[in-house]
């Protein structure tokens, strides 16, 4: 139940920082929409994808579509609040990265994936939406960027895969994961921490 109940909040938080990036993007409420369905889906088909699940569980499940549907319209309805927020849209972005990864990881597990598979499947499952949102808007994908991202993921996907290893019980770890992801990321944008670039460009 607990991983059903994260994957709904990361679905629905991250719908939530697409409609917002869509929005900013001067798209159409059909735009918003879309956007705001592969922002929250996308990382789940690729899991299930890469995991054999066929069809994807987003795409079987009505409540995985209804809910970023219905958060897409929300957020563009409301966007004028929803723009003095960045704060707040930062933090969702955070929220969705850690639910998504924890739940990703668990899964891959749960399905028979090695540690180490599942820590690539469960990091790509946190941060494959946000990368196809930014594709979709022209923009380079944010886990491109300097900023610390994927490997925040990352982190927080080798947790998950120690306390499977270890016998750990998996509600608490995924809880101390998600945690630490969304710390991790957080603490990252407040510190202004960057992964290193390749020096000697020409600006």
């Amino acid at each position: 139940m607990l991983l059903i109940a994260l994957e709904m909040i990361g679905i629905a938080v991250f719908a939530a920082s697409g409609a917002v990036a869509a929005v900013r993007a001067r798209l159409d409420v059909f735009g918003v929409i879309v956007v705001a369905l592969t922002t929250a889906l996308g990382g789940g088909i690729i899991r299930d994808v890469l995991l054999g699940v066929h069809p994807p569980t987003s795409l079987r499940n009505w409540p995985s579509l209804l809910v970023p549907a219905l958060t897409g319209l929300i957020v563009f309805r409301f966007h004028p609040q929803v723009a003095r927020l960045r704060r707040s849209v930062l933090l969702l972005d955070a929220v969705g990265l850690g639910l998504f990864v924890t739940s990703g990881t668990s899964t891959a597990l749960r399905l028979g994936a090695p540690p180490y598979t599942a820590c690539l499947i469960g990091m790509t499952c946190g941060i494959g939406g946000g990368a196809l949102r930014d594709v979709l808007l022209r923009e380079i994908p944010l886990v491109l960027r300097r900023e610390i991202y994927a490997v925040a993921a990352l982190v927080g996907a080798v947790v998950v895969a120690l306390g499977f290893v270890l016998g750990l019980p998996a509600d608490p770890v995924a809880l101390l994961a998600s945690a630490l992801i969304v710390t991790l990321r957080l603490v990252a944008l407040w510190r202004k921490w960057n992964a290193p670039v390749a020096r000697g460009l020409g600006g």
